[in-house]
Parts: C-alpha cells; sequence; structure tokens
C-alpha cells in the first residue's frame, strides 16, 4: 500500500504542477511524440550546449500518467549528457519491462515511482511516451 501512496502521490504533484510542462526559449532540439491508441501526445523541446542538456520543456495534452511521466524524465536529464540521458532512458524502459535491477532502479529517483505501471497495461504507452520520444530526438541528433 505504501508503494501506491507513493505513486500517487508522485504522479498527482508532477501533473497539477508540471516544473518542466513549458516551452523553452532556444531549444535546439525538438520533436513531438503522439500515442495514437489514446491521442495523448507532447512537444518535446530541448536545449543542449556542449553536450549537456542544459534545459528541457515539453507542452501538449494528455491523461496524468504521459503528462506527469514527461515531466519527471526532464527533472532527471537536466544536466546530463545525452548518452548518460539515453543510459537512464533504457533503465526506465527496461524497468517497465521488469528487467532491470533494484541498483538501476535507484538511478531513476523519482521516476522509480512508476515501476508498477507494467501492472496496468492500458498505461504502459502512457508512462513511456515522454521517454520514447526523447529517445528519438536524441538519437536522431546523435
Amino acid at each position: 500500500m505504501e508503494n501506491r501512496t507513493f505513486y500517487n502521490e508522485i504522479l498527482t504533484d508532477h501533473n497539477m504542477r508540471p516544473g518542466n510542462k513549458r516551452r523553452i526559449d532556444g531549444a535546439n532540439l525538438s520533436m513531438e511524440g503522439i500515442n495514437p491508441s489514446c491521442g495523448d501526445h507532447i512537444v518535446l523541446e530541448l536545449k543542449e550546449k556542449d553536450g549537456i542538456i542544459v534545459d528541457g520543456g515539453f507542452q501538449g495534452d494528455g491523461c496524468a500518467v504521459s503528462q506527469a511521466s514527461a515531466d519527471i524524465m526532464l527533472d532527471l536529464i537536466i544536466g546530463r549528457t545525452k548518452k548518460e540521458a539515453l543510459a537512464l532512458s533504457d533503465i526506465f524502459m527496461r524497468m517497465i519491462k521488469g528487467e532491470a535491477s533494484e541498483e538501476e532502479i535507484d538511478r531513476l529517483e523519482e521516476a522509480s515511482a512508476l515501476r508498477d505501471i507494467s501492472h496496468m497495461p492500458a498505461r504502459v504507452k502512457c508512462a513511456v511516451l515522454g521517454w520514447h520520444t526523447f529517445e528519438e530526438l536524441a538519437g536522431e541528433d546523435l
């Protein structure tokens, strides 16, 4: 029950008060992500300088899970290199599939609250929308 409460508190906080749901002035990387099965969509914007993601934001609409997950992801990747951020994204995707170790999951900080989303198949695509969008965006630019 404690994990469920933790999950709900984090998702509610990031959905109601997303610190990264904003346009990024001077963004040099941008990509739209869409979940066609439910209509959730985001536009992810990143500002990269000297190989570091120095700022990031998103805009869009969707369920609480998709919007909160995108906000949590940005908290985690801002200040990191794309390589570091992609490694965290890989851990997140493996966590959702139940394939990440506890040590790896600990590296995800608040994103680890989404670990049980795999038990809610209808929500998996919502939780990974921002992460998939980031991987496509970062992969294009590598």
